[in-house]
């Protein structure tokens, strides 16, 4: 579904991708793990055509798309979950939702039934929701677009943990819908639960590629790129 292929990217002068490559294949979750600054969210701002790269290839569903414009990129299928959520404050629940909303496969009865919260919150401006009921809906938007792949940014960021326990039930949910996902996470315990597969990233580059379980024993790769002991 996804194929990253030597991505270079820069902001000005400033290299910050260096060779990055990673792939996601129809129906698997993905999880890619690193610190602050590693490079995650500039990875996903090439891959959604924000910041597009200097070299190498994005590849969505077998086409090249690093130079096509993010709205064409959307349209094609990817759904983008940005970090910091960015709803629309001023607009209702059910507007935040129905505004980009395009296919059929996800309708706001379907949406409504993952997240009942959000039914109950219909009418309500989205600024006025909680942090971990803005994320829902942060996630619920993308859904709206019936994307076949999703890309979630952080998305427990903030949260008490009761909320990330939420958020990934919500996940595995989506992940047994045979939705393409890739989670940018700095949560490790989050990312193992949902995650098929996992990267490391560290300083622009792909530092481990394997399994959760190959993770988890490898005290090394915990240590020293992600602050785990």
């Amino acid at each position: 579904m996804l194929d990253v292929e030597g991505l270079q990217t820069y902001y000005g002068e400033s290299h910050i991708l260096h060779g990055v490559s990673l792939r996601v294949d129809a129906g698997e979750a993905v999880a890619l793990l690193g610190r602050n600054g590693a490079g995650k969210t500039t990875l996903i701002r090439s891959v959604a055509g924000f910041t597009p790269p200097r070299e190498g290839r994005v590849l969505f569903d077998g086409e090249p798309v690093q130079a096509w414009p993010p709205y064409r990129i959307a349209r094609r299928g990817l759904a983008l979950v940005p970090q910091g959520r960015r709803i629309f404050a001023p607009l209702t629940v059910r507007e935040n939702l129905t505004l980009g909303a395009r296919g059929e496969s996800w309708t706001l009865e379907r949406v409504y039934a993952l997240f009942p919260r959000l039914a109950e919150r219909a009418l309500q401006p989205g600024g006025t929701l909680s942090g971990g009921e803005q994320q829902m809906l942060a996630i619920a938007r993308a859904l709206m677009t019936n994307g076949r792949m999703l890309i979630l940014d952080e998305p427990s960021e903030g949260l008490a943990p009761i909320v990330v326990r939420e958020i990934g039930r919500i996940v595995q949910s989506l992940k047994g819908e045979r939705l393409s996902i890739l989670l940018v996470e700095q949560n490790y315990h989050l990312a193992l639960r949902v995650a098929d597969r996992v990267y490391v990233m560290n300083k622009g580059q792909i530092v481990w590629e394997g399994t959760p379980a190959a993770l988890e024993v490898d005290e090394a790769v915990k240590r020293r790129y992600l602050g785990v002991a």
